[in-house]
């Protein structure tokens, strides 16, 4: 019987109104005969919010809900809708309601692509970032008192619970394991006394049910420095929201663009849908001159096709992307290129073909 998947189509803002369509195009063309996708668009956006005054309607997660998987282009639409507006708006109860508890972020320098890193290829960055999804930095306790006056306070802090740094840290395990089994644990124990030591004992203790994998602890600080000196060192890494988030912006930069980068939501209950988007934002400066990079949404596609069991559509996408960064001809301005979105789309398109 033919597979067949529901996938939600959530465009959002600036330039994820441009790629997301290219995207869709590349995983229907991968997909070929083999599965059947219907795509439902959901209006959900900062003109959404400008309109009914909420970034999604009441139901909008019992909506989600009924969907095999969500692909997201991206939100934001600075300085007359605050981030926090659209964050907390869309994407973040997206995350906790639907307990989208890892964040899966590859990050790797293409063949073809100069990264700005001197000596430093294909062979050399190669890493697996694996995120803390829906605590820590970003669980949203606290709050502010006195707010107005001189005294004002903001209180924002981290939660760290033992049950989900343990699933986020075995996952990442899991996933070094069938790499070169080794794993970085990104902490700051040094400074943040209480939940740091907490998250190195989780993954301390995880790690007894992994010995073939090498584990390495270290300082985001000190991980953001290794990243660019010896970028070869790490293979998964693990960290919590916050630092992996910065973390991985930083590899967005080493494989030459914010624009290249995926990443795929995945939900702890298998019926839930998961969530894939590129890692960069909205990109207000360039959206409307259709010169965004779709690369990165078009590989979110590729996750989200592996997610859903065609994991040979997924393998399609991946090299027809190699192709085209190998061959340099068609690459948008962020890469040294001239090409448009929709031309560097066409270029995946036909090296699928190929």
């Amino acid at each position: 019987m033919l597979a067949s998947y529901r996938v939600a189509v959530i465009a959002g803002d600036g330039i994820g109104k441009e790629v997301i369509p290219i995207g869709q195009k590349v995983v229907e063309a991968a997909i070929g005969d083999r599965a059947t996708i219907e795509w439902v668009a959901l209006p959900w956006s900062s003109d959404y919010y400008r309109e009914h005054g909420t970034m999604m309607p009441d139901d909008g997660l019992v909506q989600l809900r009924t969907f095999d998987a969500i692909y997201l282009g991206a939100v934001g639409d600075p300085p007359d809708v605050p981030d926090h507006i659209t964050l907390w708006g869309l994407l973040l109860p997206i995350r906790k309601q639907f307990d989208l508890h890892v964040n899966v972020r590859p990050i790797r320098l293409f063949p073809g692509i100069t990264g700005p890193l001197r000596d430093k290829g294909p062979a050399d960055i190669d890493m697996l970032f694996i995120r803390e999804n829906t605590e820590g930095e970003y669980a949203g306790a606290g709050g502010r008192v006195h707010t107005g006056t001189e005294h004002e306070v903001a209180i924002q802090s981290s939660v760290f619970s033992r049950f989900n740094v343990e699933r986020v840290v075995r996952y990442a395990f899991e996933q070094a394991k069938v790499r070169r089994k080794h794993l970085t644990s990104i902490t700051k124990s040094n400074a943040m006394q209480y939940g740091m030591p907490f998250w190195d004992d989780v993954v301390n203790e995880v790690s007894r049910d992994y010995p073939d994998v090498e584990v390495t602890s270290m300082l985001v600080d000190a991980a953001a420095a290794a990243m660019i000196t010896k970028p070869e060192a790490f293979d998964v890494a693990v960290g919590s929201n916050l630092f992996a988030d910065i973390l991985t912006d930083l590899g967005g930069a080493l494989m030459g663009s914010l624009g290249l980068p995926p990443s795929a939501n995945i939900a702890a209950d298998p019926t839930v849908p998961s969530l894939f988007e590129p890692v960069h934002g909205s990109a207000p400066d360039i959206a409307g001159k259709g010169i965004a990079n779709p690369m990165g949404t078009i590989w979110a596609g590729a996750m989200m096709l592996d997610h859903l069991g065609e994991p040979d559509a997924a393998r399609g996408i991946l090299a027809a992307l190699e192709k085209v960064s190998s061959d340099g001809n068609v690459l948008t301005g962020d890469l040294g290129g001239s090409a448009t979105t929709i031309e560097v789309g066409e270029a995946v398109l036909k090296a699928l073909d190929s």
